[in-house]
């Protein structure tokens, strides 16, 4: 006769309530799938001669999906550069970096490490369009992202020093210097062609 067909899964866990059954025609339907549906199921058909079992593994993946990106970066000659970014997927991603489209190795200078890229002292021939790849053997994402190293000369436009200040006798003068500057300018004091130096005063 017909047999009758139950489901159930092999690691001992129980179905759902989700999960739905017809014991009619056998299909096993999962909505909604979800990382703990993965696993072994077993469906066992029976009747008064006797009884057999078919047995399958639902594998569950995803694709790779970003948890965080890199951003633009406009950084000073000889700063640091510290750029991450992370992936959710099933398999778990693997990471690569690109720049200018050509794949980026760890040398003397560039620390890469998975979805991590460390330039400790940046030069010119840093700036470029970078990107980072993260992939399971589902998928293929990637971040782009700008580095933009400055270089230029102080300059005081933005920021001028004060052509004369008054003070009375016995007061507190400040008189501010503050170019803008890539690296930071090193300041020094003159009166005259004297060289100023830190003292009490």
């Amino acid at each position: 006769p017909v047999p009758s067909i139950s489901w159930k899964r092999s690691d001992g866990n129980s179905l759902t309530k989700k999960i739905k059954h017809n014991t009619t025609n056998g299909i096993l339907e999962i909505p909604d799938v979800q990382q703990e549906d993965e696993g072994f199921y077993e469906c066992i058909a029976g009747n008064i001669r006797g009884r057999n079992i078919a047995r399958g593994q639902l594998f569950v993946y995803a694709l790779p999906e970003w948890d965080k990106k890199i951003q633009n970066a406009f950084l000073s000659l000889y700063d640091s550069l510290f750029w991450e970014c992370k992936a959710k997927g099933k398999p778990s991603p693997s990471y690569s970096w690109l720049k200018n489209g050509q794949p980026l190795t760890s040398e003397e200078r560039i620390q890469i490490e998975n979805g991590t890229l460390i330039i400790p002292v940046l030069n010119m021939s840093d700036s470029g369009l970078y990107q980072c790849v993260a992939e399971n053997k589902y998928d293929t994402i990637y971040a782009n992202a700008e580095l933009r190293v400055i270089a230029a000369a102080p300059d005081f436009s933005k920021n001028p020093v004060k052509k004369i200040s008054v003070v009375q006798v016995g007061g507190e003068v400040t008189i501010g210097c503050k170019p803008s500057a890539s690296p930071r300018a090193v300041i020094s004091w003159r009166k005259g062609s004297e060289l100023l130096r830190q003292n009490k005063r």
